[in-house]
């Protein structure tokens, strides 16, 4: 929102004349109306507002972003009426692809007002927060052309640097780690241990808390006044704090930030009071997507800009409160029973309950209970769902009495509801694809694959290009191994498979050009040569060949004698393309080399784009110590320990939904997409809903974790618990916690699919996917059993299936 982006206010008042002139009022509330009886009666009340708060508790699949274009295009037009043209509506939501999907509805909504395509802007959240810190410099303190963005990871070097210095500055707290709850001083164990601290258990307390503390606006001095509200043994917050000190001062050392500085150096910008109300009259109102995925600091920030006036909430406490002298132009959209980023994000759905609770109070609550999407009997047997395993949660936490605010409960008890008769929604809740549900408990995971790919081809047979199917999985490991178990029999049926984990990010371009600058810097060294010769192989660069022998003599390879046997031409076509690359080296500046390397590779629009990226970071970070060396460290540290965001320059969304494609793709990634058919393969216990694992290695500390403690210990705190829970209490709240989330995570995959939804539980899995070939009896998940209980008529007789084989 810079100020250029702002049309000016002659250009408006023109702009309104002549809609004035070709839309008389009547005309345009009639475009209102026509759009507004166009929606679902959940729809219409996001339609309805005008001002104020508004909290929507919408169910999958209701058509929550469909409403909420509407009721964005529908706003701007009654600010039209009034002649309020020079503020904005803000629009903001999760992901980038979803932030690209609902600017085109607004603007498809804005044209059949006749209205210009404007008034409003949509943004990420750290989009709208990056956007005000960047226009106040002085006051955000990013000067934005000399900071490096990064996502670390726990292996990256600021985390490990933090763990030494404060291990260097209390060797005292170091020691009673060391120790444990026993230790008869062997110094084998101790160097052990040691290594565990260093490597492990610190660096994973540090990531984790910095994060949660950081995204709720908590200083390491809070913490350290919070851990003396704690009696465990180790001081687990005082030790995160002085790991969260550490780690800001390097930070702030080497201009870096991270995705949580963003959101901090916005906040700072409207504590201003007159920076504040520049940016507050700049909009008119703020609708937010997805609310349950926020944190603390990102519905302050939405709150401070939605808010008519003075802001008086600028504490945690008063942050989600809601009231007739707080007035909110905000409006926000979500549902906390797919909150699933909870365990490994900051976000935490209570603040989005909160808020609806609130608003519930003062009756601006409105329900989206209405799903198009799914045929009946996957409705069900979601309702089914969500019913068993709150009333399993209940009876195992509380004797089945339930607390007023409803906390140790997986779901919000929401039931979806199909649509009614004349819905204008296109083949709303559609008829099934034979069972609609199909429950299968094949002998192992081979069997799982044969049943699914026999499945596959049913469906697939008549007609591909009509329909669309996906498989989700837990994890990447499992989705690796059935897409390697399924390749050929997609080819044999023609059928196209998408895996979403290998295919679709784009962390490959750091890892590609790492290996060809390691190459063209040690030429000589077979690793580098292999690993070089692996990445124009994957690239389709160079034919397949036996790599092992042309890396055993780089120089032999590279540049044959005179008396050595001639080379086969693959061979050769390898050796041209690897002496090109080392010309390059010669030839071309430095900070050319990333660019010249992804063009080599062949690299497509959105990968060329991503490289562009890559290049900027890693020059911007070797400014003023320009060297080889340099760029490599910079571009090892970003491989190892970084998520590095590739550029999209297509709708994601379109590629892992595409019609006569099976898209294998993690349940995580599957939320707001949806499939005519979903497939639910190795639904076990031990990963749905899974438990915490305390590794053999560090069990020296106890049966908890460091880090699971720590975030159970802040959340209770910033929840307003009256205690801080104790060592036994967190690590409870953090399993329950866990548990929660991966119910939600379930019912968000079986929501994903209209027509058809195959579930699995095979007798026979793998304890970890890490090996996938050492198989045992693994129980089901839990709701499994309950769900062929429920409906018997859609559990698959195997043996049936097999006679008639």
């Amino acid at each position: 929102m810079s100020d250029s982006k702002f049309t000016a206010p002659l250009a408006q008042e023109l702009l309104h004349s002549e809609l004035l002139e070709r839309s008389p009022t009547l005309s345009l509330r009639e475009k209102i109306l026509a759009i507004r009886n166009s929606l679902r009666p959940g729809q219409q009340q996001m339609a309805d507002w005008q001002s104020g708060p508004l909290a929507i508790s919408a169910v999958p699949g209701a058509g929550k972003s469909t409403g909420m274009a509407a009721a964005a295009a529908i706003a701007i037009a009654r600010q039209y009426e009034r002649s309020s043209f020079r503020r904005q509506l803000v629009v903001v939501t999760f992901t980038r692809s979803a932030a690209a999907n609902i600017k085109a509805k607004i603007r498809k909504d804005l044209k059949k007002l006749s209205l210009p395509q404007i008034g409003f802007f949509v943004y990420t959240l750290h989009g709208l927060a990056l956007n005000i810190a960047g226009r106040h410099p002085d006051l955000s303190g990013l000067q934005l052309e000399n900071v490096t963005l990064i996502t670390p990871t726990q292996s990256h070097r600021f985390i490990r640097n933090a763990v030494e210095q404060w291990i260097a500055n209390n060797p005292g707290i170091y020691l009673r780690l060391l120790e444990g709850h026993q230790f008869d001083g062997e110094e084998t164990e101790r160097l052990r241990r040691q290594s565990v601290l260093r490597t492990e258990v610190l660096p994973e307390l540090a990531n984790t808390v910095i994060h949660e503390a950081k995204s709720s606006g908590i200083s390491p001095e809070k913490l350290r006044e919070w851990s003396k509200q704690t009696t465990d043994e180790y001081a687990i917050l005082s030790v995160a704090a002085g790991l969260y000190e550490q780690y800001q001062n390097l930070m702030r050392s080497r201009d870096f930030i991270d995705y949580d500085d963003m959101i901090l150096a916005a906040l700072r910008v409207l504590e201003n009071d007159s920076a504040r109300r520049i940016e507050q009259n700049q909009v008119f109102a703020v609708f937010e997507d997805e609310a349950q995925d926020s944190s603390p600091l990102q519905t302050q920030l939405l709150e401070i800009l939605a808010s008519d006036g003075e802001y008086e909430g600028m504490n945690t406490d008063a942050m989600n409160r809601v009231s007739t002298h707080f007035p909110l132009n905000l409006v926000r959209v979500g549902d906390p029973n797919q909150a699933i980023n909870s365990t490994f994000t900051p976000a935490d759905p209570i603040y989005f309950r909160q808020f609806c609770e609130e608003c519930d109070r003062i009756e601006r609550l409105a329900t989206m209970d209405q799903a198009g999407r799914s045929t009946r009997i996957i409705i069900e047997a979601a309702n089914f769902a969500l019913k068993w395993i709150n009333n399993q949660s209940l009876a195992k936490t509380n004797n089945g009495q339930q607390t007023p605010d409803n906390r140790q409960v997986p779901f919000r008890l929401q039931t979806i509801r199909p649509v009614e008769t004349g819905d204008p929604q296109n083949n709303a809740n559609p008829a099934p694809v034979g069972r609609g549900l199909e429950l299968y408990t094949p002998r192992d995971i081979h069997h799982t694959v044969e049943l699914l790919s026999q499945r596959v081809i049913e469906l697939f047979g008549e007609d591909p290009t009509q329909n669309s199917a996906a498989i989700l999985v837990r994890e990447n490991r499992q989705g690796r191994w059935l897409a390697e178990a399924l390749t050929p029999v997609c080819k044999e049926h023609n059928i196209t498979l998408y895996d979403v984990g290998e295919r679709d990010r784009r962390s490959h371009v750091p890892q590609e050009i790492l290996a060809l600058l390691q190459f063209c810097d040690r030429p000589h060294s077979p690793d580098y040569l292999k690993a070089a010769l692996e990445a124009l192989v994957q690239r389709q660069l160079i034919p397949t060949q036996d790599l092992n022998a042309l890396a055993s003599l780089p120089e032999e390879f590279l540049y044959p004698g005179p008396l050595a046997a001639p080379q086969p031409e693959t061979v050769q076509k390898a050796a041209r393309l690897c002496r090109n690359l080392l010309r390059a080296r010669l030839e071309l500046p430095l900070y050319q080399l990333i660019s010249f390397l992804a063009l080599t590779l062949n690299y497509d629009q959105a990968e060329l784009a991503t490289a562009d990226k890559l290049a900027e970071r890693v020059n911007q970070q070797i400014a003023g110590n320009s060297s080889m060396g340099g760029m490599l460290s910079a571009l090892s540290e970003i491989v190892s320990s970084e998520r590095f965001e590739p550029v999209e320059t297509e709708d994601s969304e379109e590629r892992y939904t595409r019609r006569g494609q099976l898209t294998i793709i993690t349940m995580h990634k599957a939320k707001g997409l949806d499939w005519d058919y979903v497939f639910l393969p190795f639904l076990h216990e031990n990963l749905i809903p899974g438990r915490f694992w305390v590794p053999p290695q560090s069990q020296f500390l106890g049966d908890f974790t460091l880090s699971e403690v720590a975030r159970a210990q802040i959340r209770a705190a910033l929840h307003g618990e009256s205690t801080i829970p104790d060592v036994t209490q967190a690590w409870e709240q953090a399993k329950h916690l866990k548990i929660s989330e991966e119910y939600r995570l379930l019912y968000v995959a079986m929501t994903r699919a209209k027509r058809l939804v195959w579930m699995s539980a095979a007798q026979k899995a793998p304890f970890t996917w890490s090996k996938p070939d050492n198989l045992q009896e693994q129980a089901p998940c839990p709701v499994f059993p309950a769900l062929k209980r429920q409906f018997p008529e859609c559990v698959v007789n195997l043996t049936a299936m097999v006679k008639q084989a």
